[in-house]
């Protein structure tokens, strides 16, 4: 079953309160905890509970919103860690020897946001082949 809005962000935020008070963490609160970590910029809104929960974060007032973005970062990590799709391990590894992980997550987060909006806009599957093939583009621009 799918989360709402609301549960994934009191998720985000319950399991950063439990970083920061040295609670142990579950496997997927490790995981998110450590992405709010490396955004200090989102941790005010995440201490903030409540107001977190409520935000809005519109795109045509060029807001971010931040659960999306560490979400995709997230999804980004299970990809690389599973492969799958097949290759995009080393794509991440071979973006990440020139710069960081992260940096290499932020590149790979434009493609995997498009496919996803793409997939959503034609009601269809993700196309994992073209998903990957914006990837090799970005990893090897020529």
């Amino acid at each position: 079953m799918l989360s709402s809005r609301d549960e994934i962000r009191r998720n985000y935020c319950a399991a950063w309160r439990k970083a920061r008070a040295g609670e142990p963490l579950d496997s997927g609160e490790r995981r998110i905890a450590e992405v709010i970590g490396e955004h200090p910029e989102y941790q005010a809104l995440i201490e903030s509970g409540a107001a977190a929960i409520e935000a809005e974060f519109p795109p045509e007032a060029g807001a971010t919103n931040p659960f999306l973005h560490m979400g995709l970062h997230i999804a980004l990590r299970e990809q690389v860690a599973i492969d799958r799709p097949s290759g995009i391990r080393a794509v991440f590894h071979t973006l990440a020897a020139r710069d960081t992980p992260h940096a290499a997550e932020h590149i790979m987060m434009e493609c995997l946001a498009e496919a996803l909006w793409l997939t959503q806009r034609e009601g269809q599957p993700a196309d994992e082949r073209a998903y990957l093939a914006a990837l090799r583009r970005r990893a090897n621009p020529e």
